[in-house]
């Protein structure tokens, strides 16, 4: 094993030279070259060959809520009754709960591909991706989740879980802190207990609930989110969880985004609906197969894992029959470290166009006509496309044309290298197709308005603080502000009620996606320059392209505790890449 001199100790510290000694530990117990660091990720081996296009697509329609739980839900722990120790849930009586739901963590079998084994992965009720949640604002529910993991699990992940439900506005000790993992053995520093289940209080309401002008409709309509996704967040183990299968969507509808495109309320968009039918959420994730067909993940590696096989809801380039008209597709960058740029084409490779109408789970002010949209990892986008536009037989495809090849991020898009090298423009690689099949069985009466969600003003007088986070890597570890990350330390702790601006700083050749819990924030600039139409509305996921420097407006607002700032690039969180602050009074 390689031996850290007595400088390098003096120049690194305590808790980083500790992680370079298990890096060198890793090599050693997998058998590979000694080195300190584990090798960056480049290509990955090719992996047995597929067939594209022979899997339908999985679609969800709403996971279905239980009449009660058994024990009840409370305030405090239900130690006694299996729950692990958590704290109080806080404002309960204010969102008493109309609905409950169950949701087991647990092993389960699962076929990507009929070409490839049937295998374990880790799902929530045992499916991947996990079942869809449906709810509205002003609906409070409890969702009860259960370790079912086996504890003597082999291979890479850990049975330990925290879920995380991105991005919703909720307290602390319901939003998947990272130290809040829990099995019926084993439990994360923030908690006082093991146990089977954690009761997680979802309120479903609007951002500034607390504001008097507010009082009536409990928060602030244009602070709505509406595609949300949640997943496992287990410290140090958030990546191979959510790569073995930990994640799922949970969308959230109101009086203007309502879910119904008959609705006769005035207020209402009236979008393509129907969870399952015409409101189609897709989880794009990428996995490397080793040679014999099953899940390859190496759980000591730092810098990225790409994958040489594309899932959409957990199958290998499926393919979608659809009806001639309007569908609403919610776009989930479900990836570890891969960037991807999206087109729309037909079996030529000439691009189509379509209606983008939310980022990050929330409404654009208007929609954009555009015919690509670039995603990064739990980066979100809700798109319209019309099939009434073409005749039935035809196929059309989601294309990736966005090159990676390691985890640094993407190197641009591959048809610009393409044109500058006068070849073909239709490059990349075909993920979905899509079948025209069939006309509707009554006329489509869906529509895209040209005014969507407004958003709600920026208030410059209320920022009572400005804050910097530099993202950067120094001797091959992952820091934020030159430090790794302390899950017992708040590095920043905004008062409740008031503003701030974050500045957000990329340094080096690394992109970092930075996902920012509890609140939507507006970047008011991007290196120096107004953000792009696409950024222009709320986002929780902030791109950061290498020496990027981006501009964040943030409230916090309703909620007290601990929460999380990090690179969603999950080998980067893993490997210390996040920071804790703590809303204080």
């Amino acid at each position: 094993m390689s031996i850290l001199n007595q400088a390098t100790i003096l120049k690194l510290g305590r808790r980083k030279t500790i992680q370079l000694g298990a890096a060198s530990a890793a090599a050693t117990l997998l058998g590979s070259k000694v080195a300190i660091m584990p090798a960056e990720a480049k290509d990955p081996p090719r992996g047995p060959y597929t067939t594209p296009f022979v899997v339908a697509l999985p679609v969800y329609t709403a996971k279905a809520p239980v009449n009660s739980l058994s024990p009840p839900s409370m305030q405090d722990s239900n130690f006694n009754g299996g729950e692990c120790g958590r704290k109080p849930l806080q404002r309960l009586s204010n969102w008493a709960p109309h609905k409950f739901y169950t949701l087991n963590v647990k092993e389960a079998l699962h076929s990507f591909h009929p070409e490839l084994p049937t295998q374990k992965i880790w799902g929530y009720d045992g499916l991947l991706p996990g079942p869809t949640f449906v709810e509205r604002y002003g609906v409070p529910i409890v969702v009860r989740i259960q370790n079912d993991l086996p504890a003597n699990t082999v291979g890479f992940g850990s049975p330990e879980v925290s879920t995380h439900l991105h991005n919703l506005h909720c307290a602390s000790e319901s939003d998947g802190f990272a130290g809040d993992y829990y099995s019926a053995t084993k439990y994360g520093p923030n908690l006082t207990g093991p146990g089977k289940y954690k009761d997680h209080h979802y309120p479903n309401c609007y951002a500034g609930c607390d504001e008097p002008r507010y009082e009536l409709t409990k928060g602030d309509s244009r602070e709505a989110l509406g595609t949300l996704w949640y997943h496992d967040h287990r410290i140090d183990f958030t990546a191979p969880n959510v790569y073995k299968g930990l994640a799922g969507f949970y969308l959230l509808f109101d009086d203007i985004d309502s879910g119904n495109e008959l609705d006769i309320n005035p207020k209402a968009l009236r979008l393509p609906s129907g969870v399952g039918q015409y409101d189609i959420p897709l989880v794009f994730q990428d996995k490397q197969f080793d040679s014999g067909g099953y899940l390859f993940f190496d759980q000591f590696e730092n810098k990225g894992h790409l994958g040489n096989k594309f899932c959409v809801n957990g199958k290998v380039q499926p393919y979608f029959k659809v009806e001639r008209r309007k569908y609403r597709f919610r776009l989930l960058d479900g990836s570890l470290s891969r960037f991807y740029e999206f087109y729309l084409t037909n079996g030529s490779g000439a691009n189509q166009s379509f209606i983008h109408i939310a980022n990050d789970g929330n409404l654009l002010p208007a929609p954009l006509t555009t015919s690509m949209v670039q995603l990064a990892p739990a980066e979100r986008a809700d798109i319209v496309i019309d099939f009434a536009l073409y005749p039935i037989g035809t196929t059309l495809y989601i294309v990736n044309r966005l090159v990676q090849v390691d985890g640094r991020g993407p190197e641009g898009p591959l048809v610009n290298i393409r044109e500058a090298n006068g070849l073909l423009t239709n490059a990349g690689t075909q993920i979905l197709r899509f079948d025209v099949a069939r006309d509707p069985p009554s006329p489509d009466l869906s529509q895209v308005p040209a005014t969507l969600r407004a958003l709600p003003p920026i208030n410059l007088a209320e920022v009572v603080k400005n804050r910097r986070f530099e993202f950067d890597k120094e001797n091959e570890i992952w820091t934020v502000n030159g430090k790794i990350f302390d899950v017992e330390k708040s590095v920043a702790q905004p008062k409740r009620g008031t503003a701030e601006i974050w500045t957000l700083k990329g340094k080096g050749g690394w992109h970092h996606p930075v996902h920012i819990h509890l609140e939507e924030g507006r970047i008011l600039t991007r290196n120096g320059k107004p953000p792009a139409p696409h950024e222009s509305g709320r986002k929780d996921v902030y791109v950061l392209a290498p020496n990027d420097e981006v501009r964040v407006f943030i409230r916090f607002r309703d909620f007290l505790g601990p929460y999380l700032m990090h690179c969603h690039n999950l080998t980067h969180e893993d490997h210390a890449m996040m920071v804790r602050f703590d809303v204080v009074e």
